[in-house]
């Protein structure tokens, strides 16, 4: 049986994008196949997605002339990977391996497969990921579509330039690590103040909830929300000084830069 999508790598990512199709009704189940190594994680993916297939390796018989593969596996695995898609037939290929180049998937790949890079983050496992996707020298306005139309199933989609996907692994991609230390910290804050641990979290989870959907639906920027909240002498100026005397700001530029920095590494 050919199915419309193979996704290759059942973890967190695959199993998420594979569950945002299902629910997104992208295409019926039955005509999405993940091809998983691991027989225990076979056995889950089976009972948590009915009707889609979960196998142990690729086979012709899975690919037809319209059959499109998600590449999501190790760094370490994705070129060998490639290879034995390509030689089952696949026309398109969407890579989620962090800092692999579109050429080098290309070179191992049949002359004429579309390659898309695209690089989303963990919040696709709830359905609000935001993900960048750019296209190799073969891929079609249609090739983008198609990529767009899966990561659109787990959250939000972005197009940019491939010489860019290193600065955004460091901002988006490694983003919300940054985020939950930030909140780590702010819950460990509210202890030492003398809150109860769940009330602390409660309070942070919440407030982070609150600030970012300001930032979503108004059209003020970061800088002037946060001088909305910043009375002169207030006790808001007084932790925001305490937090630039510590050099908070520079701490996430060159957070980013050196996750960017080993994007790059990576992908050579």
């Amino acid at each position: 049986m050919a199915f419309d999508l193979v996704i290759v790598g059942g973890g967190r990512m695959g199993s998420a994008l594979a569950t945002g199709l299902v629910s997104a009704h992208w295409c019926e189940p039955e005509k999405i196949v993940i091809v998983e190594h691991d027989a225990f994680t076979r056995y889950v993916l089976g009972q948590d997605l009915p009707g889609v297939s979960v196998v142990a390796s690729l086979e012709l018989e899975h690919v037809g002339p319209s059959t499109g593969a998600v590449l999501a596996v190790k760094p370490e695995h994705a070129e060998s990977v490639a290879r034995l898609v390509g030689a089952c037939g696949v026309t398109r290929v969407m890579s989620v391996v962090a800092g692999l180049s579109t050429d080098r998937l290309s070179a191992v790949l049949p002359h004429g497969v579309a390659v898309v890079r695209a690089m989303p983050n963990t919040p696709v496992l709830v359905g609000r990921g935001v993900s960048a996707i750019s296209g190799g020298v073969t891929a079609t306005s249609d090739d983008l579509e198609w990529a767009s139309s899966i990561l659109g199933a787990v959250g939000s989609v972005v197009r940019v330039s491939e010489r860019h996907m290193d600065a955004v692994t460091g901002v988006s991609g490694c983003g919300p690590a940054f985020i939950y230390l930030v909140a780590e910290s702010l819950i460990e804050a509210g202890v030492h103040q003398g809150l109860p641990r769940e009330m602390s979290r409660e309070l942070v989870v919440g407030t982070l909830m609150g600030a970012a959907e300001m930032l979503s639906v108004t059209a003020s920027s970061p800088e002037e929300l946060r001088s909305q909240v910043t009375s002169p002498g207030g006790a808001t100026a007084a932790g925001l000084r305490m937090l630039e005397s510590r050099a908070v700001r520079a701490a996430f530029l060159e957070a980013v830069s050196a996750s960017a920095e080993r994007s790059r590494q990576l992908g050579r």
